[in-house]
């Protein structure tokens, strides 16, 4: 089934502002809340939809690549965990963009975020990771299917990621009571001023290690190589990032892993030069071949192909190879080879060759002829200048 518009999803323009974003994002959440509609898997699908859409719209640099390029353009087109809502689960979403609802009372969801009142610790996210890929002509052109070597922190198998010995559980922790934070009360000229922070302690979690892993030492995680496979598109360009969801690191004792960023880096090909969705080949003709024709081979995408050169053919000449460029990142269509046409002046030439040359200079044939064009453009000079 076919991906909604993203502006569709969150009922708002391409203009929108950030915080229309967010409040169109806010007014969707609470409207397909599971809790709210418990058992009605289609306002579940709806809520992860607007979890998606206000993943990549909320982004600056994410928008600007999805206004570009569409869903083609995303992390859908790497493969893998896809983007966003794809790849999220219930939880996921509740820990990324649970936090743009506020907290405590005012929240407008009560207590759906907060699990019966009490504020729920936000669930950390690993780092994201970023990678160069190289492309040649052919690979940007018709897509391709990479296998690259990551390392990176994965969830130790040990301790099942808590950091603890033979992953046994976790004590509360005795300074926040496991909260995770710690409150502070000071006196002001205003009166008392309460804060709140992560807990020094914990670091947040709540939960203390008795004895640490012997694998991970008490990290949780361990770093590892590990091959994933990335499905390239056909017609990315260079620059272009692409993501894959949950394939970055694990943080430290359990959490949401990052991204896998792959910025695409097109290597320039040796005869054919790319120009949008069309491919340049520069053909250099020898003086006979141009005024005589001739039948002649041409590099093309992954192979050759075979044109025909008309007798008298000028110098400047496009040529066009339909279908022959790169296919379109965001659509069906495919560019074309264009062929420009110089012509080849020999340097050294034989007696005999410039015999030859010094007889046909004088034909009335070789006297160079303008176009009809050159022409109109030569008498409205003229009558310019009288």
């Amino acid at each position: 089934m076919a991906k909604r518009d993203f502006y569709e999803v969150l009922e708002i323009s391409k203009s929108a502002s950030e915080d229309e974003i967010k409040k169109a994002y806010r007014k969707m959440a609470i409207k397909f809340h599971p809790d709210k509609n418990p058992g009605d898997k289609a306002a579940e699908e709806k809520f992860k939809e607007a979890a998606e859409a206000y993943e990549v719209l909320s982004d600056d640099k994410k928008k600007a690549q999805y206004d570009r390029f569409g869903h083609a353009g995303m992390g859908g087109a790497a493969g893998g965990g896809g983007y966003g809502g794809q790849g999220m689960n219930m939880e996921d979403i509740f820990s990324q963009f649970g936090n743009i609802f506020g907290g405590g009372d005012e929240s407008p969801f009560g207590n759906m975020f907060s699990g019966g009142g009490q504020q729920q610790r936000r669930m950390r996210k690993g780092t994201d990771l970023r990678i160069k890929l190289k492309l040649n002509l052919e690979e940007v052109a018709n897509g391709v299917e990479k296998k690259i070597k990551v390392k990176r922190h994965v969830t130790c198998k040990a301790c099942t990621g808590n950091g603890a010995k033979n992953g046994t559980e976790l004590s509360t922790c005795q300074t926040c009571g496991g909260a995770g934070q710690v409150r502070r009360v000071q006196q002001t000229m205003l009166g008392q001023m309460v804060t709140t922070s992560p807990c020094p302690t914990c670091n947040g979690e709540g939960k203390q290690v008795k004895t640490r892993c012997d694998v991970c030492f008490g990290e949780g995680r361990v770093l590892e190589e590990e091959i994933i496979p990335i499905k390239i598109p056909a017609g990315v360009a260079d620059n272009m990032q692409l993501s894959m969801s949950g394939k970055g690191n694990v943080p430290p004792r359990g959490g949401v892993a990052g991204d896998l960023l792959i910025i695409i880096e097109e290597e320039p090909d040796e005869v054919l030069h790319r120009d949008g969705t069309n491919v340049i080949f520069d053909l250099y003709l020898n003086f006979a071949d141009a005024a005589l024709g001739t039948s002649i081979e041409v590099p093309t995408i992954g192979g050759k192909a075979r044109i025909t050169i008309e007798p008298g053919t000028q110098a400047g000449k496009i040529l066009r190879l339909k279908g022959k460029g790169i296919k379109e990142l965001n659509g069906y269509g495919v560019g074309d080879e264009l062929i420009h046409v110089n012509l080849w002046t020999p340097k050294n030439l034989t007696k005999e060759e410039t015999d030859m040359l010094e007889k046909m200079r004088t034909s009335p044939n070789f006297e160079p002829k303008p176009s009809k064009t050159d022409k109109n453009f030569f008498e409205k000079m003229k009558d310019f200048f009288n």
